[in-house]
């Protein structure tokens, strides 16, 4: 969309698949870390908007990044005139203060509206494509996969609508200052999910269901030692929707707000027909390869 975009990555964590995916996308990489303020200055020069979707990753503390980082990020925005952040929250984070990555964007959230920056949080659900690597793949390759017995739901949204989406949100005043909802048409619960995933795939899923109370007593155990408070963090918010909580919302405000057309949204079971199309056709063509070469060595015996 005519955007110079500049993605801020953290060098021990950038792999070479990932940096020619984003510079294939046109996007130029910087090195930077959220856990180092003084890194972020450098990265930030000669920059007019700041799209914040960055996390801590799974073997890190939370604060460092969820909370330390968020904070570093918005004072220099601020101290360098930078006038646009769009920052990415989770839906329903002010209602679980418990859970520490939530009540961290959730606090985030209320210091931004503090700052005098024009800025738009967007909650989001949560992503298709985590289901691929936690569903889709494990059950066509017949690998195991967890579940329960929870009501528990999520509005998936593509991350290709998000970024669709985000773009709307970037020049368009009607969204400063705004909190909205980034989701999906509909809500799914795990076993609906995978449901579609054996619809789709054509094969059975092997289901090992986790009950709530195992989540709340393996959490409750590792907050007993220190070195384990971070998978503790984890798990807290795993334990979220054991609860029969619904991550969704309407999207109707966030599509009138950026013009959007809310028909136009990928449905969850759209994206997993398409993604099983696909990856069933490399399947076959792979196998039928196999089969040629196989052939051909048979006649040259």
């Amino acid at each position: 969309d005519g955007y110079n975009v500049r993605c801020l990555v953290r060098q021990r964590f950038e792999s070479e698949e990932g940096r020619r995916v984003l510079q294939g996308w046109g996007a130029t990489i910087v090195g930077g870390d959220l856990g180092q303020a003084t890194s972020i200055p450098p990265a930030m020069m000669g920059v007019d908007a700041v799209i914040d979707c960055a996390t801590a990753r799974p073997e890190e503390p939370l604060k460092r990044v969820d909370w330390d980082g968020k904070v570093a990020l918005i004072e220099t925005a601020q101290a360098m005139g930078i006038d646009r952040y769009i920052f990415f929250s989770i839906d329903k984070c002010d209602q679980y203060p418990e859970v520490k990555l939530m009540d961290m964007k959730a606090k985030t959230e209320d210091y931004l509206k503090q700052t005098d920056l024009n800025w738009t949080t967007f909650r989001l659900c949560g992503f298709m494509q985590a289901l691929v690597s936690s569903y889709a793949i494990p059950i066509v390759e017949g690998e195991n996969v967890w579940g329960t017995d929870s009501e528990s739901s999520i509005a998936y949204i593509n991350s290709v609508d998000a970024a669709r989406l985000t773009l709307a949100a970037l020049d368009n005043e009607n969204a400063h200052g705004k909190t909205l909802t980034l989701a999906g048409p509909s809500s799914y619960s795990s076993q609906e999910v995978i449901s579609l995933c054996e619809k789709y795939s054509g094969s059975d899923a092997k289901v090992i269901k986790a009950p709530g109370f195992f989540l709340k007593g393996t959490r409750s155990f590792l907050n007993l030692f220190k070195w384990a408070q971070d998978a503790a963090d984890r798990l807290s918010f795993a334990e979220v929707f054991s609860q029969n909580t619904a991550l969704s919302g309407d999207m109707k405000a966030t599509c009138d707000t950026l013009g959007v057309d809310p028909n136009s949204l990928t449905t969850l079971p759209d994206y997993l027909e398409s993604f099983f199309n696909t990856i069933l056709s490399k399947v076959q063509k792979i196998k039928k390869s196999e089969y040629v070469s196989t052939a051909a060595r048979d006649l040259e015996i």
